[in-house]
């Protein structure tokens, strides 16, 4: 496989910027938003994102990144992707994930992902081999085939990956995580995990999707997928 580490975007820096300018002779007067400032973040500096699935947590997820350039938005239901369409009017609207970074490419930075779970290993992959930075909602994959390949194809591309589950951001599930990246406790051969909330419901409703066996892979996947993404061993998944 291609490496696409040099794919990523050339950005020019607010100090580039500025050392340029001061070697034109003719004088500009140029907005205070242009060049940056106190509070005032100057458009070159700014990530060019798309978000794909914005409903739901995927709208929570858009407004959370808004301070960027939001180029274009996509999701398959309009009437559930609604509050996002309108509050980001300007953006371009797409129902096909596939077809919007096909056009979007070359216009962007970072791609969010905060679909349905069987979309999230599909649209990051696709997103990091076209050299572009991933931010994906929990679970990552919804097996650990998916993980290796997500995990694998992150470190080829040199691209910048962060999944949305916050309580593993904290100090104690980060010291976890490099107490075994460290070797304190040994090489991790098996690992032992549940949760006391694995449902088996069969309902069809997007909040329902990522807890039921039916259309992902249940609760006990996010702790799961994220293991296996943390811990690059060779492990095997006791549930």
């Amino acid at each position: 496989m291609q490496n696409n580490k040099k794919n990523c975007k050339s950005r020019i820096t607010r100090r580039e910027f500025l050392g340029a300018a001061a070697s034109v002779t003719a004088f500009t007067i140029v907005p205070r938003h242009v060049l940056g400032g106190p509070g005032k973040t100057p458009p070159s500096e700014k990530l060019d994102i798309v978000c794909i699935g914005v409903g739901g947590k995927g709208f929570d997820d858009v407004r959370n990144v808004m301070s960027e350039n939001i180029v274009a938005i996509c999701d398959v239901d309009t009437k559930h992707a609604v509050d996002a369409f309108k509050m980001f009017s300007k953006a371009k609207k797409y129902s096909d994930y596939r077809r919007m970074l096909d056009s979007e490419e070359k216009n962007i930075d970072a791609v969010v992902v905060a679909t349905p779970d069987h979309v999230h290993i599909p649209a990051s992959v696709k997103a990091m081999r076209m050299g572009k930075h991933v931010y994906c909602e929990k679970p990552l994959g919804q097996n650990i085939t998916e993980i290796r390949l997500a995990t694998r194809v992150a470190k080829e591309t040199g691209a910048v990956t962060q999944m949305g589950n916050a309580a593993h951001t904290g100090y104690n599930y980060r010291s976890v995580s490099k107490m075994i990246k460290d070797g304190i406790i040994g090489q991790v051969k098996e690992v032992h995990c549940w949760c006391d909330q694995v449902s088996l419901h069969v309902s069809l409703r997007p909040a329902m999707w990522s807890s039921t066996m039916t259309t992902a892979t249940g609760a006990i996947a996010t702790a799961g997928s994220w293991f296996e993404a943390r811990c690059p061993s060779p492990t095997r998944m006791a549930t």
